[in-house]
């Protein structure tokens, strides 16, 4: 007897693709500029997000969807920093998906944005695989995690848009190679964006928040022609 095969995945990725086109169709009719930040647990994705705020807040309205699989810590800390904050509870999900993140997405006063990131689950496997409807992805490494991610996690590299290295004020306590590590990158993305970044010093952000506030800007412009 034939052994029936279901494509189980692929139906479940094909259903969330459809969603996040709709999901992009919303931002894209409230001209509100997505950005889907990812990362391993603790890399430090809410502190460069406030740090973000606090360096965009007088030029552009930001609002924050946070998944977390439990608490409302990081959405709390967003709030606190003068953004429009939503907490999505996974439940146990290693990922956010179209479906949560069309959730979040109405929970927001959209007309009153410009620029809405997406936290998703600290996690280097998960969220790579589930397009969300956002603009562009970022993903955020850190000095203590190695220099070896990009050569262990090629997906998460591959597909995003710029990379931010964080924590870079501990290199000179941690054995991370720095050479090492862009190499990887570019090799599975090869001119990708990179921003060596300290949330603890500053150093770094300027830069970061500049190129974040260039793209919203050539967003809204090619969205008002």
């Amino acid at each position: 007897m034939d052994v029936i095969k279901v494509p189980v995945v692929e139906e479940i990725l094909s259903a969330n693709d459809q969603l996040a086109v709709a999901n992009r169709e919303l931002l894209d009719a409230n001209k509100v500029f997505g950005v889907n930040i990812m990362s391993s647990p603790g890399s430090g994705k809410t502190s460069t997000i406030v740090a973000t705020q606090e360096r965009l807040k007088d030029s552009l309205r930001l609002g924050m969807v946070d998944g977390d699989i439990a608490t409302t810590i990081d959405a709390d800390r967003a709030a606190e920093a003068g953004m429009q904050a939503v907490q999505i509870n996974t439940g146990g999900n290693c990922h956010l998906d179209a479906v949560m993140v069309s959730q979040g997405i109405r929970s927001l006063k959209l007309e009153d944005l410009d620029l809405m990131i997406i936290e998703n689950v600290g996690n280097l496997i998960c969220p790579s695989s589930f397009k969300l409807g956002t603009h562009i992805s970022v993903l955020i490494a850190s000095v203590p995690e190695g220099a070896d991610k990009p050569y262990k996690y090629p997906p998460m590299y591959r597909g995003v848009d710029a990379v931010i290295i964080n924590k870079i004020d501990v290199l000179p306590y941690f054995d991370f190679d720095m050479d090492y590590f862009v190499k990887g990158v570019e090799m599975l993305n090869p001119g990708v964006k990179s921003f060596p970044i300290s949330n603890k010093t500053g150093e770094g952000l300027d830069a970061w928040a500049d190129w974040l506030y260039e793209q919203v800007a050539a967003y809204q412009q090619s969205a008002a022609e």
